[in-house]
């Protein structure tokens, strides 16, 4: 039985209303307001509506380091992303199927092109990690799913609850430096069994924020609001 559920993804930004506008017309949701945010466009929290719901938070400090979470999305054409505000990266080549691409704000994410674009658009929620196998199996434990053991080190947690995408973890040599501008949230009626499953605590709710920020068992860090 999992111990938390999945309610949405949350990315920081300097400028939500530029970061939310972008993200919402390339996955081809709905820009609007969160329900009780501060409606100033450049600041509050911000949702892209239903499936994935996609929270674009205001924070004051500026990306400093490379992702270690990220998007893989559907396109049409690179062209597209690019008239929204996105520049290329890395281009597709070789045995790489995609586009490494960054959005207004320099994070980054990888465009795979398809003709017709499926109806949703976001393909994979992608997590760099030492170990991927292990954090793929811990984070099925958390929210369900079903864990896959990909070619090439690579490791995925597919059909979890609530979802139409699919979690990926991938290895890298780096270690985490900085705190991640891409995470998800859950929602659970108690923190108790997430702690015992090898979650910490980073912070309790406050008279003004009701959810917890904990980090699993490589450091990324999750927000969990009571279920």
């Amino acid at each position: 039985m999992p111990l938390a559920r999945f309610t949405g993804i949350c990315l920081d930004a300097v400028s939500p209303a530029v970061e939310g506008r972008f993200w919402a017309a390339a996955l081809g949701l709905t820009w609007q307001p969160d329900a009780g945010a501060d409606l100033d466009p450049e600041g509050g929290v911000f949702a892209t509506g239903r499936d994935p719901v996609l929270r674009v938070n205001r924070v004051p400090e500026p990306k400093t380091a490379k992702n270690r979470v990220h998007l893989d999305i559907y396109a049409e054409q690179l062209a597209d992303l690019e008239a929204l505000g996105a520049r290329v990266v890395l281009p597709e080549g070789g045995d790489r199927r995609w586009t490494v691409m960054a959005d207004p704000e320099d994070g980054e994410f990888c465009a795979f092109l398809r003709d017709p674009v499926p109806e949703r658009r976001l393909h994979g929620l992608v997590v760099d990690c030492r170990e991927p196998l292990p954090l793929a199996a811990w984070w099925v434990d958390v929210v369900g799913g079903v864990l896959i053991d990909q070619r090439g080190g690579y490791a995925t947690a597919d059909e979890v609850p609530g979802t139409s995408f699919s979690f990926d973890f991938v290895p890298v040599p780096e270690p985490k430096a900085v705190n991640n501008r891409v995470h998800w949230d859950l929602a659970a009626p108690d923190l108790e069994p997430l702690l015992h499953a090898g979650a910490r605590l980073l912070r309790g709710p406050t008279d003004l924020e009701e959810f917890s920020v904990l980090a699993d068992p490589e450091d990324n860090e999750f927000y969990v609001f009571p279920d």
